[in-house]
């Protein structure tokens, strides 16, 4: 008799979270090898937590239930523990009960309660189910029992309640929904920024490798720390110290954290990398919350650092703990009551609402000299190295909610989950902007040291998709700059009509030159003349401001003649100057006329660093074309916040068979090889249909007969064409006759096809019907491992495939979105009645796409769809050619459990 073997472990059901507190939990699945961690965390649980979970008491576990309880079949039974240091803090279990159906039930060490550990739980035994074939959960909680009943009713399911017996019973549907998204997301957030703020507002620093020496990376960043006045407790922390406690640039001196008394909330790690690992783990048994890692020598050495890194990230994780790096170059957070420098920046920036992140220590270096020279202060800086666990996605998080944090910048060279960051982009644009400049754009290559999944989408499709989501993406770190200093000291303009006054006639012209190429709407500008004193400069501005046919201001300035500021060895500021300007937007801010201000000034250079910091904060530019840019980026995000308050919305169709599609897409999906297909017509027109796109029905004719027969059959006039993929899109080639309204024109097109192109097989030459004529277009939508699904729409041939005019949106796709989409191709004009000619009908087109998105967000197998070319007419539209390609989803969606990326 054989003994049955063991089902696979489920390794894709591991996943690290992020607690309520901003902690980190290791969940995964229950292993036979569990036997003893089982007894020992139910040995920790309270006498009433037991008897919340058996309904009486159960004071220990028998060999019969630990058994029952670590074995399972990962299919109709599956327990799930939530660990952290390896050792149990809560588990969850199904048991199927009859076919799509299965009750569940917690247990959480007391010590560990109310930390959101059973509603991470939750999620994660959710997902399990439903890819198991599960579709409802049946929980059974004594009344008393008011958390565990909690964590079942906030979840957002549908579900219902009855109380039966002394039982409460609840039961609910594990299809995802709008609720319980946004419960989970909601959550997510608290959790995120909650971890981040453990690692931005510590109680108390260590730094680990600080040299008894002066120099050296570990002493410059104790230095950094008590220099800047943090108002915690730091510790230095280096093996070669004395037994007995020292003193180190006037902080305790320790061989080792486990001699200091006191909780350490933050550790910075700064020893080689041999040296990492025993660090980590002191900090993990001393219970440090948050790790920074300065350390390099990782991924971005090669294929063992990158091994180094990975465990790194594991061994702090298993610990509850949070890396930033490892080659990090530090953090810094402003706020009085915090005054934190664990950077190797030497001195902290003066308090400041802007957030700052970047990947990258040399462009953290450019920023914080550049916004210093300007007279500009941070509210938090992030420099995250390689980025192996806290990411630009962490810190959006956090300033979503900051109240320090008016804009949001960052530098970065990866995305490692783009549809999360645009996601979470949006929701913080919709409240303060987020300005982005990414590196590495062109080349294709990971900088070394980041670890990203692949993708496929181009630099300009992150571009579009960036507009769509608010963000405000610039092409270098000074735009970056000039642009972030506009949005955080200046109220938004509601629109794009712009004053320009100052005493340089030709300094107002650039001005003005630059707006009209920036798209905006400027005035003729006021010439003040190179006399005008500082209070002619105050009364034009005040005026400016007061002008409701203006909705921005540009000042110019030039050293005044007979100033002390006239060129020479001491010129570049104009202090009279600069407390005008402030004094006269401070007076109009109060008001309804609150207008975004800025200032152009040449030879005034120190000005702009006055300007920045009295008063009225006014950003100051040495260039007409940067303080316009910035002016426009700040027009086109107002204008998208506005869109943004009004969203559109999904719409429904009655005539969508979405059952039958989905079956129909599983059957075409069996047997396929490698489980990919790829539908050409007429397999893909029926697809299609169930959505209800329509395409225009083409017949095959592979002689000249049967060209005729098929003609005959649709009825003339009808076109001829090639269909072989080496010859689709090759228009000038001629593959294609159109109009033909005959049998003889028909004859003479096929011969004229076939001796200049090839045989007939290789051409596989169809006929269809003609479609009314109008304008050429093309609808197409792929899925990207990371970034999801992409909905593209464009101007079939030469616009789209030669000068890449094709916008992009992310789907779903709500109808404001697919209004935007065909509009916002520079060809738009050709649908719109160009010179004269007709209008198409672009509602149907809307619809179109609208159909498109929803067919690829129903079922997440259809992972790319191509509609070409999609005639649009005066009326109606004709799709004369379609593609679909099938293949197995990803085993996440966004719509999964929360988790934190994996490495």
């Amino acid at each position: 008799m054989t003994t049955p073997s063991a089902p696979p472990y489920p390794v894709h059901w591991e996943a690290d979270i992020v607690l309520r507190d901003g902690g980190i939990a290791h969940v995964r699945p229950i292993t036979p090898d569990d036997a003893q961690r089982l007894v020992s965390f139910y040995e920790k649980v309270s006498d009433e937590s037991k008897y919340y979970r058996f309904f009486a008491p159960y004071p220990r576990l028998s060999d019969r239930d630990v058994h029952r309880f670590t074995h399972h079949d990962y299919d109709d039974r599956v327990g799930l523990a939530a660990t952290i240091g390896g050792e149990f803090i809560a588990t969850v279990r199904y048991d199927r009960t009859e076919g799509s159906q299965a009750e569940v039930a917690f247990l959480v060490q007391d010590a560990h309660q109310g930390r959101g550990v059973a509603s991470a739980l939750m999620e994660h035994i959710a997902a399990v189910a439903r890819e198991r074939g599960i579709r409802r959960f049946i929980a059974e909680v004594l009344p008393a029992n008011r958390k565990m009943i909690k964590v079942f009713t906030d979840v957002g399911y549908t579900q219902e309640r009855s109380f039966t017996d002394g039982v409460v019973r609840l039961e609910f549907d594990l299809e995802p929904t709008d609720a319980s998204v946004a419960v989970m997301r909601a959550r997510e957030q608290r959790a995120e920024a909650r971890s981040v703020k453990r690692l931005l507002a510590p109680r108390s620093v260590a730094v680990i490798g600080a040299g008894r020496r002066p120099g050296g990376v570990g002493r410059t960043l104790l230095h950094n720390l008590t220099a800047a006045g943090f108002t915690g407790a730091v510790y230095a922390v280096n093996r070669s110290f004395p037994e007995e406690q020292a003193v180190l640039d006037g902080v305790p001196a320790h061989r080792s954290l486990a001699a200091i008394v006191e909780p350490v909330d933050l550790a910075v790690i700064a020893v080689p990398p041999e040296s990492v690992p025993a660090a980590v783990a002191e900090c993990g048994e001393h219970g440090v919350r948050t790790l920074l890692v300065i350390t390099s020598g990782y991924a971005e050495s090669g294929p063992e650092g990158r091994e180094r890194q990975r465990e790194l990230v594991r061994q702090a994780r298993s610990y509850g703990m949070r890396v930033v790096g490892p080659n990090a170059f530090g953090i810094l957070n402003t706020a009085p009551e915090v005054r934190l420098n664990a950077s190797l920046s030497p001195e902290l920036p003066a308090a400041g609402r802007l957030g700052l992140f970047t990947q990258s220590g040399a462009i953290g270096i450019a920023l914080l000299t550049g916004l210093h020279r300007r007279g500009a202060g941070l509210s938090s800086f992030v420099s995250a190295g390689n980025r192996a666990d806290v990411s630009g996605n962490d810190i959006l998080q956090y300033w979503h909610d900051d109240p320090a944090t008016d804009a949001a910048l960052m530098y970065l060279e990866t995305i490692g989950n783009p549809r999360k960051f645009t996601r979470l982009a949006r929701r913080t644009a919709a409240v303060k902007p987020v300005v982005v400049v990414k590196g590495a754009r062109h080349s294709g290559a990971v900088p070394p040291g980041h670890t990203v999944p692949p993708t496929r989408i181009p630099d300009s499709t992150v571009s579009a998709l960036f507009r769509q989501a608010g963000i405000i993406r610039v092409g270098t770190v000074t735009e970056l700059i000039d642009v972030g200093l506009l949005l955080s000291s200046q109220p938004l303009p509601i629109g794009g009509r712009v004053a320009i006054l100052g005493n340089s006639e030709s300094l107002g012209l650039l001005a003005y030159d630059a707006c009209l190429t920036a798209g905006l709407d400027p005035v003729a500008p006021l010439d003040l003349t190179t006399s005008a004193t500082p209070t002619d400069f105050r009364t034009a501005l005040t005026g400016a401001l007061d002008d409701r046919a203006c909705d921005a201001v540009v000042v110019t300035a030039i050293p005044r003649v007979g100033s002390e500021s006239l060129p020479g060895p001491e010129s570049g500021d104009d202090p009279a100057l600069a407390t005008a300007l402030c004094d006269a937007v401070g007076e109009a801010a109060g008001g309804s006329a609150a207008k975004p201000v800025a200032v152009v000034h040449l030879a005034l250079d120190r000005m702009a660093g006055r300007l920045g910091t009295t008063g009225s904060r006014i950003p100051a530019y040495p260039a007409a074309e940067r303080a316009v840019r910035a002016l426009a980026e700040a027009v086109a995000y107002a204008r998208w916040r506005r869109d943004a308050a009004k969203p559109g919305k999904v719409p429904e169709f009655d005539d969508v068979e979405h059952a039958a599609a989905a079956a129909e897409v599983t059957r075409l999906l069996h047997g396929a090889p490698d489980r990919v297909v790829t539908l050409e017509e007429p397999a893909a027109a029926a697809l299609l249909a169930r959505y209800g796109i329509a395409v225009r029905q083409s017949l095959p004719a592979p002689d000249a007969g049967a060209a005729l027969e098929a003609a005959d059959r649709l009825g003339y006039p009808v076109a001829l064409k090639t269909t072989a993929p080496h010859l689709r899109h090759r228009a000038d080639l001629g593959g294609v006759r159109l109009d033909i309204a005959d049998e003889d024109d028909l004859k003479r097109a096929y011969e004229e096809l076939t001796a200049r192109l090839g045989k007939p097989g290789e051409l596989q030459l169809v006929v269809q019907a003609m479609a009314r004529r109008g304008v050429d277009t093309v609808v197409r939508a792929t899925v990207d491992p990371a970034a999801g699904a992409v909905l593209s729409f464009g101007l079939a041939g030469a616009p789209s495939e030669l000068l890449g005019d094709i916008a992009h949106r992310l789907v779903p796709v709500t109808d404001r979105d697919a209004a935007e989409l065909v509009r916002s191709i520079r060809g738009a004009p050709l649908l719109f009645g160009w010179r004269g000619s007709e209008p198409v009908d672009t509602g149907a087109l809307e619809e179109l796409l609208l159909r498109v998105s929803l067919l690829v967000d129903d079922l997440p197998e259809v992972v790319a769809v191509g509609l070409e070319p999609v005639v649009v007419a005066q009326r109606g539209l004709t799709v004369l050619g379609a593609t679909v390609r099938l293949a197995q989803p990803p085993a996440r969606t966004d719509l999964g459990p929360r988790a934190l990326s994996s490495f």
